[in-house]
């Protein structure tokens, strides 16, 4: 996906990235990025994710050149952002969080001016090709203010790629967009990356974190407290659930020595152990030893929400990821 005759062997390289944005008399200097290092393999799927306030817009933002940095460097594809920031814009396509187009143009002409402005030449542009792929075909003659959310924000998709960049930034893009509309978009996104193209992606909904990227990286309070290959990440807790289906119904879930156990619905409850310190026999033994005849028993590892919600609000990032 792009000119260069050599590719870089990564996408994305980040070294010392700090950001403060200016305090006032009412409000102290915010120290947004504090020093992250980042490398993003190219063609990777890439998941940026992190809690609200976080830095991962910062971060993006500093990528697009909407936002400077205070100090650090940044590599995209090779080129310096210090030395070559229209280098860097060029090989970025960015779908930003906010729904942004002009209501008076058609879905085409919309394309051809963002082609325009990336200087792709008449002969090369391809409007009619990327509103195909993006669904939208049999609205290109439309006013942009007569598509549905979800149609404009795929607008937005096709707008990002006009000029053909190898990477692809998607920030929450399918916030507001029905299920259908989203499995579309991701079956194109996949298209994309198994094509070439490097994705970025933010989004809220862990579970598509978990099924799409093949790396991830967590961002906290300004710094990077994960990034690995997304099974790596799913190893960090050491936790298991055993789930137990008891026969009849339970006035009350049941107290378990050694163990604690949750209610789930149903009449289910889940028994949670630390590998290495328990064992499914011997939660099975717990939970017979409280007077509970078992139905039927399934285990759950963890899954990406565990982990971020450990990551961020508790403390994986350290060796022990139980500890406080």
């Amino acid at each position: 996906m792009s000119d260069t005759s050599v590719l870089p062997a990564d996408a994305v390289r980040i070294r010392g990235l700090t950001k403060t944005y200016a305090g006032s008399k009412s409000a102290p200097p915010k120290e947004a990025l504090k020093g992250v290092d980042l490398t993003i393999p190219r063609g990777s799927m890439f998941g940026l994710l992190g809690p609200n306030g976080a830095g991962k817009s910062t971060l993006i933002n500093i990528l697009a050149g909407v936002v400077n940095k205070s100090g650090g460097e940044v590599s995209v594809w090779g080129r310096d952002l210090d030395r070559d920031p229209r280098g860097v814009r060029a090989a970025l396509g960015v779908v930003p969080q906010e729904i942004s187009a002009d209501v008076f143009f058609t879905p085409r002409e919309a394309l051809e001016v963002q082609a325009g402005f990336y200087g792709v030449p008449a002969n090369r542009r391809r409007s009619d090709e990327l509103l195909a792929a993006l669904g939208l075909a049999d609205k290109a003659g439309a006013y942009v203010r007569a598509l549905s959310g979800g149609m404009k924000r795929r607008l937005m998709v096709a707008k990002a790629l006009v000029h053909n960049p190898p990477i692809l930034i998607l920030d929450e893009p399918t916030a507001g967009v029905d299920v259908e509309l989203r499995r579309q978009l991701w079956a194109y996104v996949r298209e994309l990356n198994a094509a070439g193209v490097t994705v970025i992606l933010t989004t809220h909904y862990l579970e598509e974190a978990q099924e799409l990227c093949d790396t991830i990286a967590i961002v906290n309070r300004g710094e990077v407290v994960a990034c690995e290959p997304t099974p790596v990440l799913l190893r960090r807790l050491d936790t298991r659930n055993v789930v137990v289906v008891p026969e009849g119904e339970l006035a009350a879930v049941p107290e378990l020595e050694g163990f604690e156990a949750s209610a789930r619905p149903g009449g289910a409850f889940a028994v949670t152990y630390r590998k290495g310190h328990g064992s499914v026999e011997q939660v099975l033994a717990a939970v017979r030893a409280a007077g509970v005849t078992i139905q039927d028993v399934s285990t759950e590892d963890p899954d990406l929400e565990d982990v971020f919600v450990a990551l961020t609000y508790g403390d994986a990032s350290r060796p022990d990821p139980t500890r406080d």
